[in-house]
């Protein structure tokens, strides 16, 4: 089988599916596992990556309300590719290409492909999505498997933080200038990892928030973990100094519990390390009590 991904979270899934073979295309942010990054780019940005938070808002914004695409699908080279499987979605515009830039591409083709299309909101629907890869590519049992140890991961965690006193109160940042809180999946996690969400809604997106709802928060615990960057950016991006001066009153701040973390690999791809970063906040809140086991450099205090 000749197989596309146009979604990191979807890689990890194929290769971790035992796919990584049949996988012939990715798009430029797929670097999980690592040999997915040799893989052939077929999506490319039409935003500056390494532009500071606020110019990529602006840029986004910009080609949003133009009714353009944030991204290009490579149409010739998905010709040359061919695919049987094309696996992408329709959850945010701004993480994948859209339907729209997927449809023009595939009016080219001589062959039409089979398009599977991921929409997770959950941890539930991320781990239905593998089953889901699995079906589509033969992998049924794989994927089962997978899923379930996935599942089994989370449910421990939340067992045993079920039973932990108080409640962490969180603010997951996702974006940092301007402010928005973590959605889908997001609030979920910190649910099963002991804490409450303050701001953010299990299941539904991240959304603009203000510094001045931040400071009312009584947050004990701020992750910051801005959409696709790592943690080597994030601390680059945010250090407590900088920190709006209406939030020296938070428990947060001063207590020195705002975290930096690696959302691009354990919190904005809805892929198999989305129990990694359940582990990770369980760390984060409940420091010590080594409740679960935590890949390293994955966070770190400011």
């Amino acid at each position: 089988m000749r197989i596309c991904s146009l979604l990191p979270s979807a890689t990890e899934i194929l290769f971790a599916l035992g796919l990584g073979d049949s996988v012939l295309g990715v798009t430029h942010e797929c670097d999980f596992p690592a040999e997915a990054a040799k893989k052939q780019p077929l999506i490319r940005p039409r935003v500056d990556p390494a532009a500071t938070p606020a110019e990529i808002d602006r840029q986004v914004t910009e080609l949003v309300s133009r009714g353009e695409s944030i991204y290009a699908v490579d149409a010739e080279l998905l010709g040359r590719v061919s695919p049987d499987l094309i696996v992408t979605q329709d959850l945010c515009h701004v993480c994948a290409a859209s339907p729209e830039d997927l449809a023009t591409a595939l009016t080219r083709l001589p062959r039409q492909p089979r398009v599977l299309s991921l929409t997770p909101h959950s941890l539930r629907d991320v781990w239905d999505d593998i089953r889901r890869i699995g079906d589509a590519t033969g992998r049924r049992r794989e994927a089962q498997a997978l899923a379930i140890t996935l599942e089994q991961r989370v449910a421990a965690i939340e067992m045993t933080t079920a039973q932990l006193r108080p409640r962490v109160r969180v603010v997951c940042l996702e974006w940092l200038d301007p402010f928005y809180c973590g959605g889908h999946w997001v609030p979920e996690m910190v649910v099963k990892a002991g804490g409450e969400d303050l701001l953010g809604r299990v299941g539904e997106p991240s959304f603009r928030v203000t510094a001045e709802l931040i400071a009312e928060s009584a947050a004990d615990v701020i992750v910051v973990m801005p959409c696709g960057y790592n943690l080597a950016r994030t601390k680059a991006e945010c250090r407590i100094e900088s920190l709006p001066s209406s939030w020296a009153g938070l428990p947060a701040v001063r207590q020195r519990r705002v975290y930096a973390a690696d959302a691009n690999s354990y919190f904005s791809r809805p892929g198999p390390r989305l129990a990694d970063g359940v582990a990770i906040l369980a760390e984060i809140f409940y420091p010590g009590k080594n409740l679960a086991a935590v890949p390293e450099q994955s966070f770190a205090q400011l």
